[in-house]
């Protein structure tokens, strides 16, 4: 029994409490939230660390009039059971349940949606210029953390926000960590003003006594007015917020409600930008989850009692697989190789790497197209850059990969981890476009890996590779099956698996093992089919794709991807640009954002797996 969680249904609800009451229901929101992600899985260490901010937040501002906009949002699990989805909490990311982040269709309160870091204080500079625009006299409140801050977004959107002569809330979450713990200079400057004190009240205090002085007071404040640049530098913590136009407040304790709900309301009475820095422990309130908040960042369903995973964790996923293998290629001291991440050096399998050779491995922040850029700069003096991000997170760079990598021919590899189907992250989060973006990227190579095997060797062959070069490779465990197939990687080369008549399977990545099962299924029906493993998405294998087509009747090409752009689109041009009369049928995830749930439920969800792949196919041999 929650004796006040129970009690709560949205946020007025909260407003009615004492502090002691709200320190109880801090108290229960947590063991809840412990519980909760126990069974489900999902982000904990992030929402521990905030649900003193959040019972504060709503306490003093007005939700959904006021705009609390939070960044990534991921840490929104105590928002949202605070704004009646108590219950449904038990369903988050969930296949059709609650969202791991915020989603405006499921409630009012959830303002904006956001999966991806550094973007809050943009669109509540947008929430606040329609303030404006419509004369509304709301509160827009961001909410993001010392990770985020590190994107050059974040600082972008900062410069402009000193410019508004109107109130403006951004919360600076600082618990020094990203996913991984932060690095660079901005997590050093934090560093040196978390035990500060705060400057505004010191400010006024300062010049109301000064001023009170006879005939010369005033004119001591003007002097001091003149000169407090040179004084700031020395004495004032959060110097960088204030030259950039913030009044700046802080650090506050984010785990004492009163300390938060006094800053809070002491902010909403300047009539200016203003920026309170809070420090929050990552994890806090769970032992294992403040020991190791990178470990319970995006946890699986565990034991509370110690920890543990309820089901044994995959030893050896793709990531593993880059990690390792880049580990090999160093420790045969092949040129210059340097491996970079962007706050992720566990998600993308480079921590041990990092550990072993931590010269050769640069971790960024969540920086992703600084993170392109600077492997540019590095491949145009010689060194092999490895630059590992997830797909969905590499969009950011787009831009920077045409520009700074592919127009100067330069030697970079991506590593494209969760290429594909990501599963209970969901929208934000899902890989189904980095084919597309790339493939119309001139000097640009991009390669898929069947399975564990010739991912290794995809590997070896991108570092030996002097042009821009992508491996796209899914999710979670490594298969080996399809092993016994095993030819040497030729540029622009496909590999042919088995030959038939009639009918050609053409996989991309992974779904080979997918499209050997749907061949396997239509021999049961004497269709005896050729089945492809692309191997190399751009360029296509011309030579070999303008054989089948001059001798099968249908073309099927299987990937994980928008079919809007991808392999089989490229396919489709080119058989007609040969005037070939075979049929090209594109096999893929059509014009769609893909909500979240397991893996499995999102492959049927799209029609990928064996059963609608066989089915489709056969709609077309039977015509």
């Amino acid at each position: 029994m929650n004796e006040i969680l129970d009690g709560i249904s949205s946020p007025s609800d909260i407003k009615a409490l004492e502090i002691d009451q709200l320190n109880i229901l801090a108290k229960e929101l947590r063991e809840y939230l412990i519980k909760v992600v126990s069974n489900t899985g999902g982000h904990l260490s992030s929402n521990l660390g905030v649900v003193e901010l959040t019972l504060a937040l709503h306490y003093c501002f007005n939700s959904p009039y006021d705009k609390l906009i939070w960044d990534v949002g991921h840490q929104t699990y105590i928002h949202k059971m605070i704004t009646g989805r108590k219950e449904e909490i038990k369903t988050v990311r969930k296949f059709q349940g609650l969202s791991g982040f915020p989603k405006r269709a499921e409630s009012e309160h959830d303002i904006f949606e956001t999966g991806h870091s550094s973007t809050s204080i943009s669109a509540a500079l947008g929430f606040a210029k329609a303030r404006e625009l419509l004369n509304e006299n709301n509160y827009v409140v961001p909410i993001i953390g010392d990770g985020s801050m590190t994107g050059g977004m974040a600082f972008e959107a900062l410069n402009n926000a000193g410019r508004l002569d109107s109130n403006f809330i951004v919360i600076l979450n600082d618990n020094q960590m990203s996913i991984s713990r932060n690095v660079g200079g901005l997590s050093s400057y934090l560093d040196t003003i978390r035990t500060g004190t705060v400057y505004k009240e010191m400010k006024e205090e300062v010049e109301k006594a000064l001023t009170k002085i006879p005939r010369i007071g005033k004119e001591v404040v003007k002097v001091i007015r003149d000169v407090k640049s040179g004084i700031k530098q020395l004495v004032i913590p959060g110097m960088l917020f204030e030259e950039l136009g913030f009044t700046y407040l802080g650090p506050i304790d984010g785990h004492n409600i009163s300390a938060l709900i006094k800053t809070l309301n002491q902010a909403k009475r300047l009539n200016e930008p203003v920026l309170i820095h809070v420090n929050t422990i990552k994890g806090k309130g769970y032992k294992p989850a403040e020991l190791n908040p990178t470990k319970y960042h995006g946890t699986k369903p565990f034991y509370i009692k110690n920890g543990r995973p309820k089901n044994l964790p995959c030893s050896d996923t793709y990531s593993k697989v880059l990690g390792d293998t880049l580990i090999d290629i160093a420790d045969n001291k092949k040129k210059g190789i340097v491996a970079i991440s962007a706050a992720m050096p566990e998600g993308t399998g480079l921590d041990k790497f990092a550990r072993k050779y931590p010269d050769k491995f640069i971790d960024v922040g969540i920086a992703e197209q600084h993170a392109v850029t600077y492997a540019a700069g590095l491949a145009a003096s010689g060194i092999k850059p490895v630059v590992a991000l997830y797909s969905s997170f590499l969009q950011r760079a787009y831009d920077q990969i045409i520009h700074d990598v592919c127009m100067q021919r330069l030697p970079v590899v991506f590593a494209i981890d969760r290429a594909g189907l990501v599963g209970e992250d969901g929208e934000t989060h899902q890989g189904i476009f980095d084919i597309s973006f790339l493939s119309h990227m001139p000097n640009m190579t991009v390669i898929a890996p069947k399975n564990k095997s010739e991912l290794q060797s995809m590997i070896k062959f991108a570092v030996d590779y002097e042009a821009p070069i992508a491996i796209r490779y899914p999710k979670g465990k490594a298969s080996n099956e399809l092993k016994e197939y095993n030819e040497e990687i030729t540029y622009g080369k496909s590999e042919i698996i088995k030959r038939g008549s009639k009918i050609a399977i053409i996989g991309v990545g992974t779904l080979t093992q997918t499209a050997y099962n749907v061949s396997a299924m239509l021999e049961e029906n004497n269709i005896m089919c050729t089945l492809i493993n692309a191997r190399f998405v751009k360029p296509i294998d011309k030579e070999l794709i303008e054989e089948i087509a001059n001798n099968h009747d249908y073309i099927f090409t299987i990937e994980e991807n928008v079919v809007s752009g991808g392999y089989g689109n490229n396919v489709v041009k080119f058989v007609s640009d040969t005037q070939a009369n075979t049929k090209v049928v594109c096999i893929g995830i059509e014009d769609d954002f893909i909500q979240h749930g397991k893996r499995d439920e999102l492959i049927k969800l799209c029609k990928l797996d064996e059963e609608s792949i066989y089915n489709r196919i056969m709609t077309y041999v039977n015509k």
